[in-house]
């Protein structure tokens, strides 16, 4: 089944489709670093964005990437997990590893609780399993040679053992939920995170492509650019080298002439947690005039 494109009456360049739900709020302020002011009220799915060439809905992470392979989003940021378990044809543009936890990839895991006889996964044989994600669970068991029966779980899977079911695949980012509930890991069947993805046909086209790949630039400037920051600083030029030997940097730093000929005026982007231990020691070092800024983007 292939949609027509009914969401736009102006037909923008790009129609994006945004997740809605535990990805939304985090998606929104990356946009935001990256340039794109996205406006939407609580009960409202159709957003406003400063960008004439771009549109979009938001939807539930879980359908964005059949609704890009249809051809009715020309792009979207998702799971990798959803393209993996709809069986989704699209364009993997890049990974956008964002998150209301950390900056880092989440995992489908199996797990079993604590006192279990389900040691590994030959353990679940004719057992029961209660997962969201059905076609990957189903398809590792097979790739096992392992015949359990797996159902759809709506949320809360973690409740389910070992009342209702043996088992259960679900998703952990730090694991204190499945600790929390006594749960241990016994093995794990996928590694995901955010994705851009791209509908085909909107990718061979050069104009959306242009477009697309410009969005996937900016927004990894944005990812780039977080726990980082700016230092300036005036140096001596007496003390300039062992200044420098205690400033990390993405490149060499930034060494400027002053009209004062015993100093310089010293850049860098370095971590944000050095800066407390950096200044410190560059004051020591006769450095003056050092301020700290803030950064929405770094573009490698």
């Amino acid at each position: 089944m292939r949609f027509r494109k009914i969401v736009s009456q102006e037909e923008p360049l790009i129609m994006f489709g945004f997740p809605k739900g535990s990805l939304e709020e985090g998606a929104i302020g990356l946009f935001a670093k990256a340039g794109w002011i996205i406006r939407k009220s609580s009960r409202s799915y159709k957003p406003s964005i400063n960008d004439p060439e771009l549109d979009g809905r938001f939807v539930r992470s879980q359908e964005i990437s059949r609704y890009v392979d249809h051809g009715y989003f020309d792009c979207g940021l998702c799971g990798y997990d959803w393209v993996v378990e709809n069986g989704s044809d699209v364009v993997e543009v890049c990974d956008i590893v964002y998150s209301r936890s950390s900056n880092r990839p989440s995992h489908w895991v199996l797990a079993a609780p604590q006192n279990s006889e389900i040691k590994t996964v030959a353990d679940l044989q004719g057992k029961r399993i209660a997962t969201e994600l059905v076609n990957l669970t189903r398809s590792f068991l097979k790739e096992k040679g392992i015949e359990a029966e797996v159902e759809f779980s709506w949320g809360a899977t973690e409740v389910k053992v070992p009342d209702m079911v043996d088992a259960i695949v679900e998703l952990t980012e730090t694991g204190n939920s499945l600790r929390a509930n006594n749960l241990r890991i016994v093995d794990t069947l996928l590694q995901t995170n955010p994705k851009l993805i791209a509908n085909k046909q909107s990718w061979e086209n050069p104009v959306k492509r242009s477009k697309i790949e410009n969005i996937a630039m900016m927004l990894q400037a944005a990812l780039s650019a977080t726990d980082k920051v700016g230092l300036k600083l005036n140096a001596p030029r007496e003390s300039l080298e062992k200044i420098l030997g205690i400033l990390p940097s993405l490149r060499n730093p930034t060494v400027n002439r002053l009209t004062d000929e015993g100093w310089c005026a010293v850049e860098v982007i370095l971590s944000e947690d050095a800066v407390r231990d950096i200044i410190p020691e560059l004051k020591k070092l006769g450095a003056e005039g050092i301020i700290e800024y803030p950064l929405n983007k770094v573009v490698y």
